[in-house]
């Protein structure tokens, strides 16, 4: 991976990409290239396997409130768990070998620092989401866990304090998302194909949603209608939308971010 500094007597300046605008069509292509990607070296059973387990803990256990916010919450952190799946796209691109052990090459970048540390930056927020997801139920219906899964659906959607922790609950996990998308709707391409420190990732991340702000948008809206459909889905569907989504985030990065103007 190259090395982007500039030298300047003992301090080391980092250099920042430059950001394009970019459009619906250029959406529509990182989605056309991400699913060619997913569907020449499937991951489905990866996701089954990381998916179905929290699916049946909320089930089985007393944390079904905490279903959907577990869900919905892992849009906040899927940038980061999809890392892997970055590096197979960036090496298909590059026409290397797309064999599954290289997604674990991550481990030797350059910048795997900076990559856990923005990573770790996702799981405070995702984790403050749970907590709020958490006490706006209990607020509204106590403290004790619904007795089945009919119970929770009726308190949802038959009574007035179900409407206000869909509404309120909406609204509040739209302000963490918004967040989430500006911190790392790049980043993590970035960090694994260059060597730079996590603050010039967060940077062109943000500027690039500044730039896009109604492309981005539409970005976080289709994300969030992939996701839902895979809920919809009995969650299967979650096995082929996360790695679908993670193969297009790699080519949407490729289409936002400039390295050949890079200041």
């Amino acid at each position: 991976m190259p090395k982007l500094f500039a030298i300047e007597g003992s301090d080391t300046i980092q250099k920042y990409p430059s950001v394009r605008k970019i459009g619906p069509a250029d959406l529509q292509g990182a989605l056309a290239k991400g699913l060619d990607d997913f569907l020449a070296m499937p991951s489905s059973l990866v996701f089954l396997g990381l998916i179905y387990p929290i699916v049946g803990f909320c089930l089985a256990g007393d944390a079904l409130p905490l279903l959907f916010p577990l869900m919905a919450g892992f849009a906040l952190v899927g940038p980061f768990a999809g890392i892997g799946l970055y590096e197979i796209s960036r090496r298909r691109e590059l026409g290397l070998d797309t064999s599954w052990k290289h997604a674990f090459n991550v481990v030797r970048s350059h910048s795997i620092f900076s990559i856990l540390s923005l990573g770790m930056l996702l799981l405070v927020i995702f984790v403050s989401w749970e907590i709020t997801a958490q006490a706006l139920y209990v607020s509204l219906f106590g403290s004790e866990p619904p007795d089945s899964i009919t119970q929770f659906v009726e308190n949802v959607f038959a009574t007035p304090q179900g409407w206000k922790l869909i509404v309120y609950g909406t609204g509040i996990g739209f302000v963490f998302a918004v967040v989430a998308l500006s911190l790392s709707v790049v980043s993590f391409p970035l960090l694994l194909d260059h060597d730079v420190e996590a603050p010039v990732a967060i940077f062109t991340s943000v500027k690039a949603v500044l730039m896009n702000p109604l492309t981005m948008a539409l970005w976080g809206l289709i994300v969030a209608a992939v996701l839902a459909l895979g809920f919809l889905l009995l969650f299967v569907g979650l096995a082929v939308a996360v790695p679908v989504l993670a193969h297009s985030s790699w080519h949407l990065y490729r289409r936002v971010v400039d390295w050949s103007s890079a200041v």
